[in-house]
Formats: structure tokens, C-alpha cells, sequence
């Protein structure tokens, strides 16, 4: 795949996804990209896979260009950023001032793969806690793989409002409001009694130059997914430890969790383990899974793309039986959910 075909694949995603905004740029990109500044010759240098199964690097420049936006680095970018109207010479010109009068901050961002926390996942998790609630009437440690800032670890702080229902605290931090498809989970409310993840270059929540990184990354036009990420900012705790997936599980299911459901999850980060961590951490979860009991039970929860479509598929492993449980699938942002789950 060429640069060009990653960027005009990517503007498809972006579009799909609700960002005319960001499919733009990335389609001027793929039309306008030429050689002569460090930052294009960086770009059109890149080799390996660019796309979203791979580098992402069409991401990593959308995202480099919105967070000068956010901090003010570049006004006559941000000018021609939404909600501002601007036509395509004028966001194009825009753009590549920014290449040269922010070269080295562009050429550090770029260098670094994309993070973000979609909150729109947490839905998924909402819904199968309660469902896990009422399985095993069980509090819950939870792990999660792939974690970036851990902002999906504080799920059941979050409400999830659909037809017939609302699930969650009280008073949440935010709402998640998905169309919704499928039977209703139980209600049965989880209480979190552990949480902690892995990531190999984790995102501190309470660091305000992390806080960029997490907020550049989301479509500028798509100001719900931001004010989400911002509420969700304001209550997190650095939770994610600096490891590779499996050295981490080695340790993280070395020892069970008497009187406590263990629930292990990733939401869109398999893919981007190497195949020697995956195959370590199944045969680390499975051989974990096998020492499961009624009473220290384990679920590994798993929202990735898969070869079907739309979205990604949703499915559930359960111990002591390994009980394996086709959820459904959802949106990649979490805009609609098709529930799948049994009553139980």
C-alpha cells in the first residue's frame, strides 16, 4: 500500500466514522503531498504497512496537525479548522505552513503512533459488567491490555442510557448513549473493586501534555467524542503500568482472586500486539483460565476488528468451562451496539 492509498483509505474510514472534517485533509493529503520540506519527505519516505492495521500513519499526521489546533500553536491552522468554513486552498495552504513553522514538533508527533481512549467502547463494557454481575453475583478486578491512559478502566463510573434502560451510577461522569440492537442486559450493578493495565508507552491522564496527545487524536469535528474525553480526564488515575502485554500477564494472573470475577479485556488492540506476544498471552490466559474456580472465575472480553463487518466483533471467554459466547458487534467508536448476549 502506497502513502497515497493509506491516506484516501483512512479519508473512507474517517467518512464512515462521521469525519467529513478529517477525510478531507487526508484526501488533500493524498492529492497534495509532494517532496521538499522535512516533514513530507519524512512521510512519503515511510515504508512498511501505513495503514490503520499498521503504522496508521495517516493518523498520525491528522492527529500532529489537531493538536497544534487544540494548544493555539498554529491560529491560521485553527482558523480553517471546525467550526470554522474554509475551502480547500485555504486549508491546504494552511497545512503546509504548518510543515515548515512546526517541523520539529510535527516530525516528534509523527514518530510516535497514534493513542487514543475511545469512551464510546466503555458502553460494550457497561453492558457486559452488569451481564457478568448478574452471572456470578461476583465483585470484579478488572485488566485491560493495550489500556493508553486507562480511561476505559473507569467504566462502571460511566452511565449507559438506551431504549428501556439506563445502567450506571447515580451520578456518572458521562452518559453513553449508542443506538442500540438487541435484548437488554440485566441489571445487576458491578462494584469495581481492583483495576489496573498495560501499555508499552501509557499515557498519564493527569499529565496536561499527555491530556493533548489523547484529545489531538480525536476527529476535530466530532466534539461529543472530545467533551467525553475531557469529562472522563477530569476523575482519572494514572492506572497503566509500562509493559509488554505479556510480561505483564505473567504477572497480573500469576495469582487468583478468591471471591472475585478477574475480567481481562482489549478493545481494538490485539491487532496491533506482535505474534509472538499474542500467542505468549493466550497460552498466559488459557493456562490461567484452566485454574479458574467457581469461586475466582475468569472472563477475557475482546472488541476487534475481525473479517466480518460492520464494526468489530464482540466476543467473551469463560472460566471455569471455557464458555466461548459471540456478544454481537459494534461500532469502532461505539456510535450503535447489536447485543448478541443471552439473558441470563
Amino acid at each position: 500500500m502506497t502513502l497515497s492509498d493509506a491516506l484516501r483509505d483512512q479519508a473512507g474510514s474517517c467518512d464512515a466514522l462521521g469525519s467529513p472534517f478529517t477525510a478531507r485533509l487526508l484526501t488533500l493529503a493524498a492529492d497534495r503531498l509532494r517532496p521538499g520540506t522535512t516533514v513530507t519527505d519524512r512521510l512519503l519516505a515511510w515504508r512498511g504497512e501505513l495503514g490503520s492495521r499498521g503504522q496508521s500513519v495517516p493518523l498520525r499526521l491528522a492527529g500532529s496537525l489537531h493538536g497544534l489546533v487544540i494548544d493555539g500553536s498554529a491560529p491560521d491552522l485553527a482558523a480553517c479548522y471546525p467550526p470554522n468554513q474554509t475551502d480547500d486552498e485555504s486549508l491546504w495552504t494552511a497545512v503546509e505552513a504548518a510543515f515548515i513553522d512546526h517541523e520539529t514538533r510535527l516530525m516528534y508527533w509523527l514518530n510516535r503512533p497514534p493513542q487514543t481512549n475511545e469512551l464510546g467502547r466503555s458502553a460494550v463494557l457497561i453492558a457486559a459488567g452488569h451481564w457478568l454481575t448478574a452471572e456470578y453475583g461476583l465483585p470484579i478486578v478488572l485488566s485491560e491490555l493495550g489500556a493508553s491512559a486507562g480511561l476505559n478502566l473507569f467504566w462502571d463510573r460511566y452511565a449507559l442510557e438506551i431504549p428501556g434502560a439506563t445502567y450506571g451510577p447515580e451520578s456518572p461522569v458521562l452518559t453513553l448513549k449508542p443506538d442500540w440492537q438487541g435484548s437488554l442486559p440485566p441489571k445487576a450493578e458491578p462494584k469495581v473493586t481492583a483495576r489496573r493495565g498495560t501499555d508499552l508507552t501509557p499515557l498519564d491522564p493527569t499529565n496536561p501534555s499527555h491530556q493533548l496527545r489523547l484529545t489531538a487524536y480525536i476527529w476535530p469535528d466530532q466534539p461529543d467524542r472530545l467533551a467525553r474525553t475531557r469529562a472522563a480526564l477530569e476523575i482519572a488515575e494514572p492506572v497503566v503500568d509500562a509493559a509488554d502485554a505479556a510480561d505483564w500477564l505473567e504477572t497480573r494472573l500469576a495469582e487468583p482472586h478468591p471471591g472475585q470475577l478477574h475480567l481481562l479485556y482489549h478493545t481494538i488492540a490485539w491487532q496491533y500486539f506482535p505474534e509472538p506476544v499474542k500467542d505468549r498471552a493466550r497460552a498466559l490466559i488459557e493456562a490461567a483460565g484452566e485454574r479458574a474456580t467457581a469461586h475466582a472465575p475468569l472472563a477475557w472480553l475482546a472488541m476487534e476488528a475481525d473479517d466480518d463487518s460492520p464494526g468489530a466483533g464482540l466476543s467473551l471467554r469463560l472460566w471455569p468451562g471455557d464458555r466461548r459466547i459471540a456478544l454481537g458487534r459494534v461500532d469502532f467508536h461505539g456510535r450503535w451496539l447489536r447485543w448478541d448476549l443471552p439473558q441470563t
